[in-house]
């Protein structure tokens, strides 16, 4: 895989990114961060005690209307480093005692980064790495990191697609994470626990969106249906609205609970076990990480 006609995530826009051409996403031909930090908001079984050494990067090929990380996704915050640089910091997080190394939204430098960690395990690097995603892969890029990837991360935003044009500005949302789910299901296979910490395995995210309780319903069902409990579920309540969005005016409001509570309800009379609930402090704005720092990076 190379950079020169980019076609690493479902938009293909075949920019060629070794020479200066910006694609849908913006990224260069350079890895960009905007943070990288022991990070103790994760699942429980991704954070621990320790916390999870998590590499936010900047740029992103989904770019959601009502990212709360909207700075380095849509607006592109960050500092671009080498691959080499990309290794240390990976091994610095594990100096640092982080339970892994957490890739999040890391689609668009997937060469790179593969790059980067086989160069890191060369250096000592040996806790897993969680591949933190939007769910919205090509397989094909994802194949290049098997074996490389221990814990996927995926978030599950959307089964009906008119929900993933209006708020992602993508058609074929579901049917891209479905078979980019069976992909990573096929590299890291059912949950590997070590005193409660994953060590292998798919947690897949469901954030809960107001007004959209009906979506949510559907996903879950589709993932148990298929997955039963040879996967995890984290079914998020932290919606929060960080700008105001005049054309949809449901995203201007957190989920309420009475919505949450009937998700979960649904998830028990599925039969779900192995899944993630939220408290209501997670709504709060103070989770949302300070990017304001990525010079110092």
């Amino acid at each position: 895989m190379n950079l020169d006609k980019c076609m690493l995530c479902p938009r293909k826009c075949g920019v060629n990114r070794n020479n200066g051409e910006l694609g849908f996403c913006k990224a260069t031909n350079k890895i960009k961060i905007a943070r990288y930090s022991l990070h103790m908001w994760e699942e429980p079984s991704i954070s621990g005690t320790k916390g999870s050494g998590t590499i936010f990067f900047s740029c992103c090929n989904l770019k959601c209307i009502f990212c709360q990380n909207y700075d380095i996704s849509t607006n592109n915050y960050g500092k671009e480093i080498s691959v080499e640089k990309f290794s240390d910091i990976c091994l610095k997080l594990q100096e640092m005692g982080a339970n892994n190394i957490n890739l999040v939204t890391p689609t668009i430098y997937i060469p790179l980064i593969k790059e980067g960690l086989i160069l890191a395990k060369k250096n000592g690097l040996n806790i897993p790495i969680v591949y933190n995603t939007s769910g919205y892969e090509n397989v094909s890029s994802l194949k290049e990191l098997d074996g490389l990837i221990d814990i996927y991360l995926p978030d599950c935003k959307y089964y009906d697609d008119n929900l993933a044009k209006m708020f992602s500005g993508v058609n074929n949302y579901f049917s891209i994470f479905g078979d980019a789910l069976k992909e990573m299901y096929r590299q890291v296979g059912k949950p590997i626990f070590e005193n409660d910490l994953m060590k292998k395995g798919i947690i897949v995210r469901h954030l809960v969106l107001p007004k959209h309780s009906d979506d949510s319903k559907i996903i879950l069902k589709y993932l148990y249906d298929n997955y039963k409990d040879d996967i995890y579920i984290s079914i998020m309540n932290q919606f929060t609205p960080v700008r105001k969005i005049d054309k949809y005016k449901e995203l201007n409001f957190k989920l309420s609970d009475n919505e949450y509570n009937s998700i979960i309800d649904y998830a028990c009379d599925l039969g779900i076990v192995n899944a993630f609930v939220q408290e209501d402090e997670t709504c709060l704005e103070s989770f949302i990480p300070d990017f304001s720092k990525y010079d110092e990076i």
